[in-house]
């Protein structure tokens, strides 16, 4: 008898189907989150994070319910910082608000002085946090390795005096610098005592104006450590030799810019 013949066996294997679907939507998962990051919002964000927890029943992990950039925190409004003030508070600005507009004004007095005397050359104000300070070459007030003011600059001296007076009186300081060629004569052995000598000698001018009061002015001499410029060029050291006038503020500005 014929042995019968077996059958084949035309089932083909298709487990290999199962891996390659999740596969697919593990990939269209990481599409999705990669676009919903993308668009960097928060709230699409947490619910995509929930709709793929539900779905994959997954646990902690990056699909947690947070935002992939950590949101702005919103900036205070200046009105509202202003109402977070106490009424002491709310004084101490306004008085710096005032000193500081004072200031300006007085600045601006003094710049109109300077360009009318055509002086923009060797002086210049600028207000800074400390107060408004005045800048004045020394060839505009000195001969060089000299502390006397020169007779021409008297008169410039005596007219900006006038113009340092306010209602009420703030403390002025005069600053005397040098550049960082020594010196050493048998009246100035250093730098030194010459850049005090010019301070104290344009602030002797000053006060002699009776309505600057003399309490309210004081002298100091830096000699070459404290430079606006380089000393290794001329202009640099021109720059360097100066007389500082700097009037403090009654209130600090500070907290009014």
């Amino acid at each position: 008898m014929a042995k019968k013949k077996k059958k084949k066996d035309d089932h083909i294997d298709e487990s290999w189907l199962i891996p390659y679907a999740d596969l697919l939507t593990l990939l269209l998962a990481l599409f999705i989150v990669l676009f919903a990051m993308s668009e960097i919002d928060a709230s699409k964000f947490k619910q995509m994070a929930s709709a793929f927890r539900n779905q994959f029943n997954g646990g902690t992990g990056i699909m947690e319910e947070q935002a992939p950039v950590p949101p702005e925190t919103p900036s205070i409004p200046e009105k509202e910082k202003n109402d977070h003030l106490t009424k002491e508070d709310h004084e101490r600005l306004e008085k710096a608000k005032k000193e500081l507009e004072s200031l300006q004004r007085l600045q601006e007095k003094l710049d109109h002085f300077i360009s009318d005397n055509h002086l923009n050359k060797s002086l210049q104000t600028e207000l800074t946090e400390n107060g408004l300070l005045i800048t004045i070459l020394n060839n505009a007030l000195f001969d060089s390795g000299s502390a006397t003011v020169k007779p021409g600059s008297v008169k410039l001296a005596k007219k900006l005096s006038k113009l340092l007076v306010t209602h009420p009186a703030r403390n002025i300081v005069i600053a005397g610098h040098t550049d960082n060629v020594p010196i050493k004569t048998s009246q100035y052995p250093s730098n030194w005592e010459l850049s005090a000598m010019r301070a104290v000698n344009f602030m002797r001018i000053l006060i002699e104006n009776p309505e600057l009061p003399p309490k309210s002015v004081s002298a100091s001499g830096y000699g070459e450590y404290h430079p606006k410029a380089s000393n290794q060029t001329e202009d640099g050291r021109a720059k360097n030799r100066r007389v500082e006038v700097l009037i403090l503020p009654n209130y600090d500005i500070k907290k009014a810019k």
